[in-house]
């Protein structure tokens, strides 16, 4: 296998040589390199003592969290053997010290912190280590729901388990039947689809969670490129479940573009769309904390520091106007966002831009008076 040298945030690892990324026999894309800021970022505010990658790869988001973040205990997982010798090769590149040969699949690295490198199926691993992670990183290829279960019960019960899901088209309605299968739920195509993806996914773990009496807060969610990312910290308790699921429901959406959501355990008129999560995509003194943070930073995408500036800014409401998609709906012509957030400012309203879409806004104006406004501009 030939290797190239690649710098990250801290780190410099060696990924597979490939004309595409597809084809390397271990993964790597440079393009998450935001989603692994960001991640880092979170890891720093959280401050874990032990912290799990489950599917590593090149191991390049576990090396990030041992050289970038306070975590004393960190842990690089793949099934795959080649990549469980490239993550050896990267640790010992990154961390220059000696492994001590615990196993022929597992090796401990010691020095200031531990790095753990292992070799097994992220499921058997997770339910070895019950209760045991602070922070529990699920980044997988497409779904995350077969490692959901394990998870939950792999971190500890006041821990944090940030999960990336990247089959949005199934999420957004592309496929499904697929999404039916997967998360036991009706997505919508459109304008929407981004924002009630994610909603969907959290809204799954939050069943998953509820079975073992674990509630969820969200520290972070949000929408980028081809994947969703979701920062959510368990409580333990069945009360605590039970609050989460109240925050669960569906959403409706009128040829128009006129869009309603309640909070309900079963849906109230059809067609429907969820069940999905319907409370906050954000605790705000955790993302003002990580822009802090990210002013000071070695961030490793130019684009990181603007996009969590845009996600604290961000009115936490379910739900954004897309001001083309309106204007087509309705025979409008479509002015400038800028102008019509301000309008609706004026009017009384909160209104911001939204990162779910560049032509979008969040606003706590009701429907007629957000199409008011674009039928005066």
């Amino acid at each position: 296998m030939e290797f190239i040298e690649v710098r990250e945030g801290l780190a410099k690892i060696l990924v597979p040589k490939a004309e595409r990324i597809y084809d390397a026999p271990v993964f790597y894309n440079p393009v998450m390199a935001l989603n692994r800021d960001i991640s880092v970022l979170a890891v720093e505010v959280l401050k874990p003592r032990t912290v799990l990658d489950a599917l590593s790869a090149t191991g390049i988001r576990g090396i990030r969290y041992a050289l970038e973040t306070p975590a004393k205990e960190v842990w690089l997982n793949d099934i795959s053997k080649e990549a469980f010798n490239l993550i050896l090769k990267n640790v010992r590149l990154n961390l220059g010290v000696e492994g001590e040969g615990i196993s022929e699949k597992r090796i401990a690295f010691r020095g200031e912190k531990e790095v753990v490198a292992n070799l097994d199926d992220a499921n058997r691993l997770m339910a070895e280590k019950f209760r045991y992670f602070d922070f529990l990183d699920l980044d997988p290829f497409g779904s995350p729901v077969e490692f959901l279960d394990t998870a939950l019960r792999s971190i500890r019960r006041r821990g944090v388990l940030a999960v990336t899901a990247t089959d949005t088209g199934v999420l957004c309605g592309a496929y499904l039947h697929a999404c039916r299968r997967k998360y036991l739920a009706e997505p919508i195509r459109g304008e929407l689809c981004h924002e009630a993806g994610l909603r969907i996914l959290i809204g799954t773990v939050v069943r998953y969670a509820a079975k073992y009496d674990l509630g969820v807060d969200v520290l972070l969610a949000y929408y980028r490129d081809h994947y969703f990312r979701a920062f959510l910290r368990l409580k333990s308790g069945a009360r605590k479940a039970d609050e989460s699921l109240s925050n669960l429901g569906y959403l409706w959406q009128e040829p128009n573009g006129r869009f309603e959501y309640t909070k309900a355990f079963l849906p109230e008129k059809l067609p429907s769309y969820g069940p999905l999560w319907l409370g906050p995509l954000k605790t705000q003194k955790f993302v003002d904390e990580m822009l802090s943070l990210a002013g000071t930073h070695s961030l490793a995408h130019k684009k990181t520091l603007s996009f969590i500036k845009t996600l604290l800014e961000e009115l936490d409401v379910p739900f954004h106007y897309d001001t083309h998609a309106l204007a087509r709906k309705n025979n409008l012509q479509v002015g400038k966002l800028a102008d019509i957030i301000e309008a609706l400012r004026e009017g009384g309203y909160h209104a911001t831009r939204t990162h779910f879409s560049p032509v979008a806004l969040k606003t706590d104006a009701p429907f007629e008076e957000v199409l008011g406004v674009l039928k005066s501009l």
